[in-house]
Order: C-alpha cells, then structure tokens, then sequence
C-alpha cells in the first residue's frame, strides 16, 4: 500500500544517532556507520525524527511500504520498559493518532501492564472519533420482536462505513463478507439493511464526487491481498457514473492477485434491484 514513511539519505547522514531517542517504535538504528529504516512496520510515517537530524538527512515521502503495525511495536516497546512505553503513547496522543493510542492501551490492559501517565486526554478529545474502528455486537432478531411489529433493527455491524476512512487493518475485515456500495444506493432501494447489509462489512464512497481514487484502489488492493475475504458484492446505482465502483474494485481484484467471487447488484433510480 502507498503510505507517508521516513526516508534517510545516506549520503548526508553521519550515524550521530541524534534522531534515535525520537524514535520509541525502534524503526531507526545506526547499522554500518549510518541510520537505517529497519522495518517498514515499525514506521509510523509521523516524523518525529525529522526535526532531530542536524544535517537535514531525513525527511517523510509518500510510497509503497508495509502497512504500519501498532501490535508489533507494542510488543517490542514493552520490552524496554515504563519511561519509553510513555514517549510512544505521547507520540501517539501528541499526533491525534486515537485509533493507534487506543489498540497500544488495548494491548497493556489485555497483558496486565501498567498504563504509564502520558497526558492522557479525554474520550474523544482529540483526533477524528468518526475515524475510529468499532464492532457492534448485534443479537439475532427473534420472532415476536419489535421488529416484526415494523420497527426493524440496524444491520450495520462496523464503523467506519466510509471507504476513505476504512483502516486495512481493522480487525472487522478478517475473513469479512465484503459489501462494497455506491454512497446512494441505501438512499435508494428500499429495506436496505435487511436486503444487503444483513451479516456484511460494509465500505461505501462515491466514484464521481471523491477524490483521491487511486487511494481507493490501493486500500482495496491491500484489503483483497492480506485479509482474506470471503467475497465481495458491489452494489451500485443504474446511472453511468456509478459504473466506477465496479471498475475500482476490480482493479483492485485484479492487483491483489486474489480470485475472490465477485457479485454484481445494480439498482434503479425508482429503488429496485435490475434484473
């Protein structure tokens, strides 16, 4: 996947190693004389090191890495005791990074270690809540329910919905079903929830109003390779335009190498399913 991550240059690099206290995830280490990225996935791509460097030697661009991997850094930071798993946590509270802070305080509380005071903020008080990946837990609808009385319950069991805010590593698309739709087909067809949403994780964006489409593919490419996705159903309206959906996702498909079945569901403009 295409991501912000530092790059050195080595010919400016003297090994000093004044970038390395800023780095607490341990993606930095003098090798040979020089400071090396050692692991993609121990990169963040915030560049806290950036501004450490006396000669200007680093510096964060944009291009195909390994996905980050908060599990995998805060199994190693731990291992190097209190005063640097606090300098990660800040790290993480310091650049608005909730989802990363909260799968970091996930892992301390699940092993029984203690949770360092790091200027902890508020639920929410920083960053973009819409952002953060959540499970609902939905119950089986049972016969003689409000809902067979016409009051039907939610099908959504995940959040975010949006594609661009949609994480690769969200754990809700482990071996998910996915349903990807154009944002104005549950607007649409009638009973939407009970008709596709019904047991799916759910991504939806719009092929002609969004931009950054390319990112939409890449994010679906590394979603289709590493996750292993039980299938797909696209779902978008009858208008031309809405014929982008498809072609993203089998781009994507075609990317990941994967042979995923596919199903194709289109929708009119008065709410029905075209035969």
């Amino acid at each position: 996947m295409k991501r912000k991550i530092i790059e050195i240059n080595e010919e400016l690099c003297n090994g000093c190693g004044a970038c390395l206290p800023n780095c607490p995830e341990g993606a930095l280490q003098v090798i040979d004389g020089k400071v090396r990225l050692v692991s993609d996935r121990f990169c963040d791509g915030l560049g806290a090191c950036v501004g450490e460097c006396p000669l200007g030697a680093i510096k964060v661009v944009e291009r195909e890495a390994e996905p980050y991997d908060e599990t995998v850094v805060i199994k190693k930071i731990v291992t190097q005791g209190e005063n640097t798993i606090k300098a990660h946590l800040k790290h993480l509270k310091d650049h608005n990074e909730t989802e990363l802070l909260d799968q970091a305080i996930a892992y301390l509380k699940e092993n029984n270690i203690p949770v360092p005071a790091y200027e902890e903020p508020k639920k929410h008080a920083c960053g973009c809540p819409g952002g953060m990946s959540r499970i609902f837990n939905r119950k089986p609808v049972e016969e003689n329910s409000k809902e067979t009385a016409g009051e039907s319950e939610s099908r959504l069991e995940q959040w975010p919905v949006q594609l661009k805010l949609l994480h690769p590593d969200a754990p809700f698309l482990d071996g998910a079903d996915l349903l990807v739709c154009a944002d104005c087909v549950p607007f649409t067809l009638n009973n939407f929830h009970d008709r596709m949403l019904k047991g799916k994780t759910l991504a939806v964006f719009c092929p002609k109003l969004d931009s950054g489409l390319d990112q939409y593919v890449e994010k679906l490419t590394d979603i289709f390779a590493r996750k292993k996705i039980k299938g797909i159903t696209v779902v978008r309206m009858e208008v031309p335009c809405c014929g982008g959906v498809e072609a993203i996702v089998q781009e994507a498909l075609s990317k990941s190498g994967q042979d995923i079945p596919v199903k194709r569901i289109v929708v009119t403009l008065d709410g029905k399913i075209a035969e």
